[in-house]
């Protein structure tokens, strides 16, 4: 395994270890760490990482329960993991499953609609993923799933302060050992909060920041052209050429 992937295996398992000691208190009732129950398909996808580092890491809040949650990789879109970069293994179960959100891998049938925005963008520029992952890769500041007793997923911007600066605290500490892994020229967040989080971390260094617009659906501007929008804003801060 090239160092920079071994690096980031290394980080990533801390990082496993440091969130499974985490307490989450009511309205959340389940926690999912597919950095346990899918750990093969993450360490496949680190592998991926160009062994003398990155131009540019982009990075996303936390799982989706139809993305890595299923998958072990951030944006994990089935088809597009499976049939483009090429991951699929078998995932397991987290220890407490809500009975709405089960695991079932890649056999899973919902859609990941930010997933399959953020990845077709990356196949449809670089072609291949070797192409792709020669200058880029894609991480979660998170890796952690959270759910209420509904099933309604709850993002890491509304814990309790309290769980949330705790959280903070391994999360930043996992980011900064990513950037001695990877030395990336850019961090891009891929919306509000993994940019913030970024520009925390990031401090007084070299690293330049940037932000682009969030895939999600439920983003009203993303669902008027995504992947211009991102493309354009990759292109302005002069981290992607227009042609």
């Amino acid at each position: 395994m090239a160092d920079s992937a071994r690096e980031a295996v290394a980080a990533a398992r801390k990082l496993s270890r440091a969130v499974d000691h985490l307490r989450f208190g009511h309205p959340t009732t389940h926690v999912y760490n597919p950095l346990d129950y899918a750990w093969g398909a993450h360490q496949q996808y680190l592998q991926r990482i160009n062994p003398s580092g990155v131009r540019v890491l982009l990075m996303g809040m936390n799982p989706g329960p139809w993305g890595m949650a299923q998958t072990g990789v951030p944006f994990g879109q089935i088809e597009l993991v499976r049939d483009w970069l090429g991951i699929d293994q078998q995932i397991g179960h987290p220890a407490l499953e809500h009975p709405k959100r089960p695991i079932t891998g890649f056999a899973c049938t919902r859609r990941e609609v930010s997933g399959e925005r953020l990845w077709s963008l990356f196949r449809a520029r670089f072609g291949t993923p070797d192409c792709f992952f020669q200058e880029h890769f894609v991480a979660n500041y998170c890796p952690l799933v959270f759910m209420e007793a509904s099933g309604r997923n709850r993002t890491p911007d509304k814990l309790p302060a309290g769980e949330r600066d705790a959280l903070n605290a391994v999360c930043d500490e996992h980011l900064r050992a990513l950037f001695r892994a990877l030395k990336p020229e850019w961090v891009v967040g891929i919306g509000a909060y993994a940019h913030a989080c970024l520009e925390r971390v990031v401090g007084a260094s070299t690293i330049q920041v940037a932000r682009i617009l969030h895939p999600s659906p439920a983003s009203p501007a993303a669902n008027r052209g995504w992947a211009a929008t991102a493309t354009k804003q990759l292109v302005n801060a002069g981290i992607w050429t227009s042609d």
